[in-house]
């Protein structure tokens, strides 16, 4: 089992690589879901990912009040716009799916939004 937590890690991790590159992708939300099956597989590379000097400090802050930068949130809710903006001129023709994409886009926005800064 401990295994295939530490591989599912170690995918959570690829993803949030690919996530550096695709805007489209966010990349926090998996390094924090690895770093969470890191704790339960290896602390070494719980330790690997809380040290790193991009990704360490927003998992930190995660951890420790449940907060987002406003650099982050600022980063976050402009990708989910420009998201919605490409689903509204290039998506499918569907209104009714694009509403749903917004409202779902909305929600995780608020939720996003909704985090307060670090304390630091």
């Amino acid at each position: 089992m401990r295994l295939l937590i530490l591989g599912c890690a170690w995918l959570m991790v690829a993803i949030g690589i690919i996530g550096v590159f695709l805007p489209i992708l966010p990349t926090t939300p998996f390094m924090i879901l690895a770093a969470a099956l890191f704790a339960r597989s290896s602390p070494r590379f719980e330790q690997w990912l809380i040290d790193h000097p991009r990704y360490g400090q927003p998992l930190i802050d995660w951890r420790r009040e449940g907060a987002i930068s406003r650099k982050a949130k600022i980063a976050s809710v402009s990708a989910m716009a420009a998201s919605f903006g490409i689903v509204l001129f290039f998506g499918p023709p569907q209104i009714w799916l694009k509403l749903l994409i917004g409202a779902i886009l909305l929600c995780c926005a608020a939720f996003v939004l909704s985090r307060p800064a670090p304390g630091r």
